[in-house]
């Protein structure tokens, strides 16, 4: 007897969840209807053609008539042989490090200032903004002008005897020779920073600002109980809660900075002894310039390679939180 009800039971519920799964797969067929043309595109215009490219990467098409004979890793290996390419490199991490540091501290410090009901706080804020508005291009070409050796900043330097030479500077700061490349900080790269700091802080402040307005005024309170001093409220309390903003915002500037080639390509190009010279402007030069189309697309897929290296982790932990 018990065990007839307990089988029309189990056969009631798996009646319900065969309906219930009909009607969900009727919604995700409409769904699919409507993002069909999205995922064909991206598999196409995306997947499709990084796919093109790691196949033109390894294939010895360096003339203007195209050879897709196999190459193997020959492209890569002459990359990596490369002055320049490994000037790239360093150039690269230099640029990496230092931008992402200093857009996180003077993000955070900038939102914890706008954080504390100052009077003006949205002219402040307007005016932190602003430069996001703007493209890297009018960035490059304005920081060019005023960065310039003999104009711009240059000029007001003067009368108290500097004489400094930005990014015409091609020496290597803490230099030390590995193979054929100096490593080290080219100085030249240091004014590539400024603009890029200058024209991103603004989208960690906002993250960061977002964040704190987010924090519960009672946890604050609490610490302040506690006899913490405000210092410490900011060290053990809130800084601790704005780690995944952190994270986020240095997954975001690596992208950026990894890929950067429209604020160096206006500003500076590859520099005199490339000393600003990245991955993007050489890729540009060597497969629209030099016709070399083979290396261009190896240094593609290097460059895809680095940017999933900071990406795919995030994305696979930040599926493990959802979860």
């Amino acid at each position: 007897m018990e065990l007839n009800r307990t089988e029309k039971i189990s056969e009631v519920i798996h009646q319900t969840g065969t309906k219930r799964n009909r009607k969900l797969t009727t919604d995700h067929l409409l769904a699919l209807c409507f993002i069909l043309p999205s995922i064909v595109l991206i598999a196409v215009f995306v997947y499709g053609f990084i796919g093109w490219t790691g196949y033109v990467s390894m294939s010895n098409w360096n003339t203007l008539v195209p050879d897709f004979s196999f190459a193997g890793l020959k492209n890569y290996a002459y990359l990596f042989d490369d002055y320049r390419f490994q000037a790239d490199l360093r150039n690269t991490l230099v640029f990496t490090v230092a931008f992402i540091a200093v857009v996180v501290i003077a993000g955070q410090l900038l939102a914890i200032f706008l954080d504390q009901k100052i009077r003006g706080e949205s002219l402040f804020r307007n005016i932190f903004f602003f430069p996001m508005a703007l493209s890297f291009v009018v960035t490059g070409v304005v920081w060019q002008w005023l960065l310039n050796p003999t104009t711009g900043v240059n000029l007001f330097l003067k009368k108290f005897g500097l004489d400094s030479m930005w990014y015409t500077n091609t020496d290597i700061l803490a230099g030390f020779k590995i193979g054929k490349i100096e490593f080290g900080i080219p100085i030249a790269i240091i004014a590539v920073i400024i603009a890029a700091v200058w024209q991103m802080t603004g989208f960690s402040l906002a993250m960061y600002l977002a964040g704190l307005r987010a924090i519960p005024e009672e946890l604050k309170e609490a610490a302040r109980i506690d006899g913490a001093s405000e210092f410490k409220v900011y060290r053990k309390v809130i800084i601790p809660m704005l780690r995944p903003i952190t994270v986020s915002v240095i997954i975001i500037m690596a992208h950026i900075s990894l890929k950067i080639f429209d604020l160096i390509y206006a500003m500076t190009g590859p520099g005199a002894n490339f000393v600003t010279d990245v991955p993007g402007v050489y890729m540009f030069e060597t497969t629209f310039r030099g016709n070399y189309y083979a290396n261009g697309a190896a240094i593609a897929i290097i460059m895809l390679l680095f940017v999933a290296i900071f990406i795919v982790p995030y994305l696979i932990s930040s599926r493990k939180g959802e979860s």
